[in-house]
């Protein structure tokens, strides 16, 4: 028993370290594409082709001098970006691995919780800053978060009723012949751009809008508190385009194949953020709450009748 445990704890850790250097790269890879967009080399100075430029950026960040604001409110100010990156890698439990690491019957609703608790954390961060713009900056991302978790929750109780369970093993089982991208092309678009929202990306950067708000929620964060929400950031969109290929891409998480899908997926977040200037608030609440709610609504109804008739057909 103490072995079995020991063993867990390990692969935990491993698991870990393999997520925080995926981060590190991903970050790498974003200021490489972004370089290229802007014709322009990008980070290639440190290292082979830049390749440790993440590493020195970290050295950088965690050992420059620790401020904070005297009027904050200093316990939830300092807590704040702990719990966030905590939030942001515990969601990676639910990862279907065929090793048997984890296996939860329950996963989508789990991350569902997760990714609720996450918006707590950046209007905290907000409020316990003391400043307008970083109140402004949690603010917006509550009434962005409100508007994006429902379609969120839709699409994924539209699998629900089409797998018949929370479980993302099952996704890998229904998808070996075709993928469900194929049958559920608009609902992978709204996906998409929804987990944009949920990450704060550009086009929807709206809580950290840099041109108006001055970096939002995070501005008054130097040094390792900065640091921590980079992570949590990065972290999140790699569990998010991970999430995207396991429920549209299949979900053969043991095949090199999965991870060029993931590749690509991430690449899309940095392309989009490379390419399209940032949304106007009241147009991102318009595609959030008239286009994208009835898309998934449709779906959800149609998942739902689909599954009515296959069982009455066997009753």
């Amino acid at each position: 028993m103490f072995i079995e445990l020991l063993i867990l704890i390990i692969i935990r850790f491993i698991l870990l370290i393999c997520v925080i250097v995926g981060v590190a790269f991903l970050t790498l890879l974003e200021r490489k594409v972004l370089g290229y967009i802007h014709i322009r080399k990008g980070p290639n100075k440190v290292g082979f082709i830049g390749i440790l430029q993440p590493f020195s950026d970290a050295i950088k960040l965690f050992t420059k001098e620790q401020t904070f604001p005297l009027i904050s409110n200093f316990l939830s100010y300092y807590f704040a970006p702990v719990f966030r990156l905590f939030l942001a890698l515990l969601t990676w439990i639910i990862i279907p691995y065929f090793s048997g690491l984890y296996s939860f019957e329950l996963g989508l609703l789990f991350f569902l919780s997760c990714t609720r608790l996450g918006v707590y954390t950046v209007i905290i961060a907000g409020w316990s800053s003391n400043s307008n713009y970083s109140l402004l900056g949690g603010l917006r991302a509550v009434a962005q978060t409100i508007s994006y978790e429902v379609r969120l929750a839709l699409i994924l109780l539209s699998f629900v009723f089409l797998v018949g369970s929370y479980n993302l093993f099952l996704f890998y089982s229904f998808q070996l012949y075709i993928w469900f991208i194929f049958i559920t092309f608009p609902l992978a678009l709204v996906w998409f751009t929804s987990c944009l929202a949920e990450t704060n990306r550009t086009p929807f950067d709206f809580a950290e809008g840099e041109s108006e708000l001055v970096s939002g929620f995070n501005v008054e964060y130097r040094r390792g508190g900065f640091a921590l929400i980079f992570l949590a950031e990065y972290a999140r969109i790699l569990f998010i385009s991970i999430l995207f290929c396991i429920l549209f891409l299949g979900g053969d998480t043991n095949s090199l194949f999965f991870y060029i899908k993931l590749s690509f997926i991430s690449f899309l977040f940095i392309w989009v953020r490379g390419t399209l200037p940032r949304f106007r608030y009241d147009k991102l609440m318009y595609l959030a709450w008239k286009s994208f709610l009835p898309i998934s609504l449709n779906y959800l109804l149609f998942f739902l009748g689909l599954k009515i008739s296959f069982l009455s057909l066997y009753i």
